[in-house]
């Protein structure tokens, strides 16, 4: 073997030193390996017992429970919307008030125009007209936005009030 390392050109001392270099590194490196091996195998052990000693998969089984939990209120909440918003179709939303003196020579404006709307602008329309001695009231219809009968200057106002024009 010696006759190898003359023939090749390698100084069997410097060859004896190179490796024991390498050796020493690679020691070095498994010890390094190691320490960061023990850290995370820590870390793992820390992360499998969790808080107070559960396990991760009851923790997991818990919030699997309060997800579902979740869904169910939601579904429940969305059912509750969907009762109210078909209520809210039937109901009066939007509203036009005008005063007026309706008979000259009566003090004030004591007459009034009232229009009650739903999203579709249909609705009604009060018209309470007061004079001296009685008080008239005429209820009126609109559908969609347009008077089944005329309306005066008063009841327009009121209707233009309502629809926000």
């Amino acid at each position: 073997m010696t006759a190898f390392f003359d023939y090749m050109g390698i100084n069997r001392d410097m060859l004896i030193v190179i490796l024991a270099v390498l050796s020493i590194v690679l020691v070095v490196l498994i010890v390094i390996i190691l320490i960061k091996t023990k850290k995370i195998f820590r870390r793992y052990d820390y992360f499998m017992r969790g808080k107070d000693a559960e396990s991760l998969e009851d923790k997991i089984m818990e919030i699997y429970s309060r997800t579902y939990s979740l869904q169910d209120q939601d579904m429940e909440q969305r059912d509750h919307l969907k009762k109210l918003t078909s209520a809210m179709a039937g109901t009066y939303c939007k509203t036009g008030i005008v005063k007026y003196n309706a008979f000259n020579g009566m003090g004030g404006q004591s007459s009034f125009a009232l229009v009650l709307l739903d999203h579709t602008n249909s609705g009604i329309l009060l018209n309470a007209m007061h004079s001296r001695t009685s008080c008239y009231i005429y209820l009126k219809e609109i559908k969609n936005g347009e008077p089944e009968t005329t309306f005066g200057d008063e009841e327009m106002a009121a209707l233009k009030k309502a629809m926000g024009r």
